[in-house]
């Protein structure tokens, strides 16, 4: 008999009254791992209530406090690294050094928000005419929601709610469905450091949990990542409802290989970037482009190192790559691969309904490598987000960067070369937010934000760092007077 989850609410774990659960799977042995409950509207606004009662003495904290709550955080998720990983490879699939290494980038977004006495200042200018002053401050918001994905449960929330309450706010988080257990444990942690009852809230649910997060009145703003068509929606309802969003979405990551090209290393951090994580990042290499000599000699590197990688289960020694999340997305991986080969492209590795000892049931798509695809066929224009890899040639770098610019997506481009002057010419012409020289995965540091262009993104300010800070808080600015004697009184 599997536990049905709690939700946080107002400093105490609170059994849902939702009479709907899902079965959370490990998606390599498939064992039933909990249920998650699906929270109604109510509970939605039990979380909002009690968060606008903590927000009324929170924001009055001062922000040197508040970061105290940080630095204890810190050493919580570090004391509790192992044990957050394994839990993200039981419900995410991802092998044990991939968790490890999510849960390290959690920790730079908290170690970033323990500056916010320094990131929050505001400015001042005196004098600006006789006796006049002028300031700005920052100022919190209000109630904040998170409503994370599967892919990362427990780096992507670290995005955006240390910097949240830093900021004064208070903060509901909305695990993905799929991967709740990950938040259920970081908020264990997060009962130890006693922060002020309301102040951080976990509401677990699906769709009728996020529009009821929507279309609250008393949440202010709304951070997301999912698929585009998700961040769409979540974007457009969020604004119409008057709500600060942002709202990172899908992606078509395309990396180019020119002739001089560093071979070892560009087919190695290439090959991580299109399997690592089974390919289920926002930043994941989808489509190679080989440029003039580079076709044969990287096509033969990629295709035997992709057909080398170990596959299984995270927790077993030696695995490479894990699962996918679920059957649907095993199944919707491998009719994208028969449908770019249907369209003329050529299997140089088929990681289609591979048979994995002692997990035959188990989620898994082996990499994948697909010659010659056509550049507007629906496996070079869709997000996959899966372990595989098409591989498209062109004749010179401009055209590289031209059919690039033609996607609808923009979260990231990479370019593999020992040539400054196309280094140059790329990270200043092609539309990403993302750029990546010699670089598979261009995931920004905390310190700075995670950008995104197009139809990746929907918002103005992206989560991380001063992005982060200013999405957090309202900016005031006091123009002051003083009388025409003031300075005779000091």
């Amino acid at each position: 008999m599997t536990n049905t989850l709690a939700n946080y609410i107002n400093g105490q774990w609170n059994h849902s009254s939702a009479t709907q659960t899902l079965a959370i799977l490990n998606p390599a042995t498939l064992e039933t791992l909990a249920q998650v409950p699906l929270s109604s509207a109510m509970e939605v606004n039990q979380a909002v209530t009690a968060a606008v009662a903590a927000f009324k003495d929170w924001h009055h904290v001062p922000v040197t406090e508040r970061v105290r709550y940080l630095f204890h955080l810190r050493e919580l998720l570090k004391q509790h690294i192992d044990e957050l990983a394994r839990i993200i490879t039981l419900e995410c699939g991802k092998t044990l050094t991939e968790s490890c290494q999510e849960i390290q980038r959690a920790i730079e977004n908290v170690e970033v928000a323990c500056g916010m006495p320094i990131l929050m200042q505001g400015y001042n200018s005196e004098d600006i005419a006789r006796g006049i002053d002028e300031i700005l401050i920052r100022q919190p918001l209000g109630v904040t929601a998170v409503i994370a994905p599967f892919n990362f449960p427990g780096m992507i929330p670290f995005w955006f709610l240390p910097y949240a309450i830093a900021c004064g706010n208070t903060c509901i988080i909305k695990p993905s469905e799929k991967v709740p257990l990950t938040m259920q444990k970081v908020f264990e942690l997060l009962d130890l450091l006693n922060l002020p009852p309301g102040v951080l809230n976990l509401v677990n649910g699906s769709k009728e949990t996020v529009d009821a997060i929507l279309d609250h009145p008393q949440i202010r703003a709304i951070s997301f990542v999912g698929s585009t068509p998700v961040a769409r929606y979540v974007y457009s309802r969020a604004a119409a409802n008057g709500k600060r969003a942002q709202c990172q979405g899908g992606a078509k990551n395309p990396i180019i290989v020119l002739p001089d090209a560093d071979l070892e290393m560009t087919t190695r951090i290439v090959a991580d970037s299109a399997f690592g994580c089974a390919g289920q990042r926002c930043l994941a290499a989808s489509v190679a482009i080989t440029v003039g000599e580079a076709r044969q000699r990287f096509t033969e590197a990629i295709t035997a190192t992709a057909d080398s990688l170990v596959v299984g289960f995270g927790l077993d020694e030696g695995v490479q790559m894990g699962t996918v999340i679920s059957a649907h997305s095993k199944s919707r991986i491998e009719e994208l691969i028969q449908k770019g080969a249907d369209e003329g492209a050529k299997l140089l590795v088929d990681g289609r309904s591979p048979r994995i000892p002692g997990y035959e049931e188990g989620y898994f798509v082996r990499p994948t490598v697909l010659q010659d695809v056509d550049p507007r066929s629906d496996l070079a224009r869709t997000e996959i987000f899966g372990p595989v890899l098409s591989l498209i040639h062109l004749e010179t770098v401009d055209e590289a960067i031209d059919l690039i610019n033609q996607g609808q997506y923009g979260n990231m481009a990479c370019l593999f070369t020992s040539s400054g002057a196309a280094a140059r010419k790329f990270r200043y012409k092609v539309e990403a937010g993302n750029i990546g020289i010699n670089i598979g995965v261009a995931a920004p540091m905390a310190f700075f934000p995670f950008s995104g262009w197009k139809e990746s993104f929907f918002g103005d300010l992206h989560g991380q760092g001063r992005h982060a800070v200013e999405f957090f808080t309202q900016t005031k600015v006091v123009v002051e007077r003083w009388p025409k004697n003031w300075s005779r009184q000091f």
